[in-house]
């Protein structure tokens, strides 16, 4: 398959972050950068990510002049490319968690976080490779963790997992330029967790539960509730 030439390639040993690190080169051209250690890796709402040794982490920098709302509709992109990398590597009953992991089994198998600055986007995407977080280590209604090596006994190293992905993701971002958001959101659909099923979405606020309807032309989460319909662009959502 080869690398795709019009994309930066920078592989380290250590970062504090694969997302820190892309923000800090905001400028310099569109890039997947790969790191063997990220000490200071974080998931969402600032929780921590551990990253034993020989997992995934990695972080696109695209620069874009997209309004933010469109550019975050990217993690539909890159939660797409990973159930692609995943099918072609012969893992089965993957699925797609809104608003940003990928399930196996019901576990969790990877996760996608993103950044943002002036003119650009930041997708950062940890993969479980070789190793999962113990579960007693995790927070409450977290779902159990899963690794590749699990379901695969001798998973693609990370770097070739980084071609797959920049590959897969190349693909659905096409599209998106392309086509704009309407096919991802169908695509997105067709490999969604949970949906139609009863599903509990913490706010700041107050945690709601509803039936998992759909999710919108923009993204968000479509609840259906008693008094009917809730639309919510963002929330922690569990099962």
């Amino acid at each position: 398959m080869g690398w795709p030439p019009e994309l930066g390639r920078l592989v380290l040993e250590t970062v504090d972050s694969t997302n820190a690190e892309a923000l800090r080169r905001v400028g310099q051209g569109d890039m997947w950068i790969l790191t063997h250690a990220q000490p200071a890796g974080v998931g969402r709402r600032g929780k921590r990510w551990e990253m034993p040794k020989g997992n995934f982490a990695a972080s696109l920098l695209m620069h874009s002049k997209e309004p933010l709302p469109a550019l975050a509709q990217r993690s539909f992109v890159a939660a797409l490319a990973l159930y692609e990398v995943l099918d072609g590597l012969g893992v089965s009953d993957v699925s797609l968690k809104w608003p940003n992991d990928v399930l196996v089994q019901g576990r969790k198998l990877a996760g996608i976080l993103l950044a943002s600055s002036q003119g650009a986007i930041v997708v950062g995407v940890g993969v479980n490779l070789l190793a999962a977080p113990h579960p007693a280590d995790l927070p409450e209604h977290a779902l159990a963790p899963v690794s590749l090596h699990e379901l695969l006994h001798t998973p693609p190293s990370a770097e070739d997992f980084l071609e797959l992905l920049a590959n897969a993701f190349l693909k659905y971002e096409r599209q998106m330029r392309a086509y704009g958001f309407a096919p991802i959101r169908e695509a997105w659909l067709g490999k969604a967790a949970r949906i139609g099923e009863v599903i509990h979405a913490r706010l700041p606020q107050a945690t709601l539960s509803g039936t998992f309807k759909t999710i919108d032309e923009t993204g968000a989460l479509v609840l259906q509730m008693a008094d009917g319909p809730r639309v919510l662009p963002a929330a922690e959502v569990f099962f």
